[in-house]
């Protein structure tokens, strides 16, 4: 999954896109100046390969790659954890119905402008460690965490749009910022397992994808997680019973670099239990990426990632805020 340069698909875009190896986009706030302009970028996308996953980090809060031109302002993650905090028992539900609400209206949004994907939940821990988590997270206990987050993903279904938990085990206890360094959480495997990761098995069959982070935890393997047989196989995949996509986080990401360039990264990522490869923000590096990655995906890859794709049909913008539905979820959503 690579990004591409700006408003329009360049030259450069349109050769990586029809790449064979490529198999989705990721949008930032640099691809958005209005929305009509995003629907003819998306719509060109899918011209060029309709069957490229197109996705965006949208989480609400701090990460939200569109902000004007009819997109709602969605709050952080914490604001609904600290409704589920008061004291009075109808609050909790409030919260319940609330996660259900942003969900909603994230994910039908993007839906509207022709977005496959965004990469939400975030289920890690608030340990008030991490900065670069921070009020990304829901609550500090994972049981809240999973029940908050299962109601956002229930209101991404509804609006026909699947989900990526991140980021396997947890981020939230490291401090360090893996876009810059690479952390390090030396927790042992039983403490991680009945904390941060606890969310993902229990989750059970409701997570379509999950991202992996880019932090070691050296008491369970001496390699950051998304490159980790033992966290993505053992762990994810058999212990925790993880069915859906696993998608790395960005391979050009500084807590990538421990295992070589992009090319070795990519390597040891697929070698590790990663299905897709998320690559962006340094355009010099794509080309050799794309043409670097030479065996072909397992085939039980391609069928998970091809499930990512919605299967309803997306809603026009207009008939999407004239409804009740929108309309019921805008609602609670700007109630908090």
């Amino acid at each position: 999954m690579i990004d591409i340069e700006g408003l329009e698909i360049s030259e450069a875009d349109r050769r990586r896109l029809l790449h064979p190896n490529t198999g989705g986009v990721i949008l930032f706030a640099r691809n958005f100046e209005t929305r009509a302009k995003l629907m003819a970028l998306t719509s060109a996308i899918r011209e060029l390969r309709p069957e490229l996953i197109i996705a965006v980090d949208h989480e609400g809060g701090r990460v939200q790659r569109f902000r004007s031109d009819g997109f709602t302002s969605l709050p952080p993650m914490r604001r609904i954890g600290k409704l589920w905090d008061r004291d009075d028992s109808p609050s909790k539900l409030e919260a319940v119905r609330a996660a259900s609400a942003v969900g909603y209206v994230l994910a039908s949004e993007l839906r509207a402008c022709g977005i496959d994907l965004s990469f939400a939940p975030v289920l890690d821990l608030d340990w008030d460690h991490s900065e670069v988590i921070g009020d990304r997270a829901f609550h500090h206990d994972p049981r809240t965490v999973t029940l908050l987050a299962q109601a956002l993903t229930h209101g991404m279904a509804l609006a026909g749009m699947g989900n990526c938990g991140k980021h396997f085990p947890g981020h939230g206890w490291a401090s360090a910022d893996s876009h810059l360094a690479l952390p390090l959480d030396e927790r042992s495997l039983d403490t991680i397992l009945e904390n941060d990761a606890a969310p993902y098995g229990w989750f059970g069959i409701g997570l379509a994808a999950v991202m992996p982070a880019h932090v070691v935890y050296p008491e369970v393997d001496s390699l950051p997680a998304g490159f980790s047989p033992i966290w993505l196989q053992k762990v994810l995949r058999q212990k925790l019973g993880f069915l859906g996509v696993i998608i790395s986080d960005d391979l050009n990401m500084e807590g990538a670099r421990v295992v070589g360039d992009v090319v070795a990264s990519a390597h040891a990522a697929l070698r590790a239990g990663c299905d897709m490869l998320l690559a962006c923000n340094k355009p010099d590096r794509l080309d050799k990426l794309l043409d670097g990655i030479e065996q072909p995906l397992p085939a039980a890859s391609v069928a998970r990632i091809a499930a990512l794709k919605p299967t309803a049909a997306a809603p026009e913008w207009e008939a999407l805020r004239a409804s009740d539905k929108y309309a019921a979820a805008f609602k609670i959503l700007k109630s908090l």
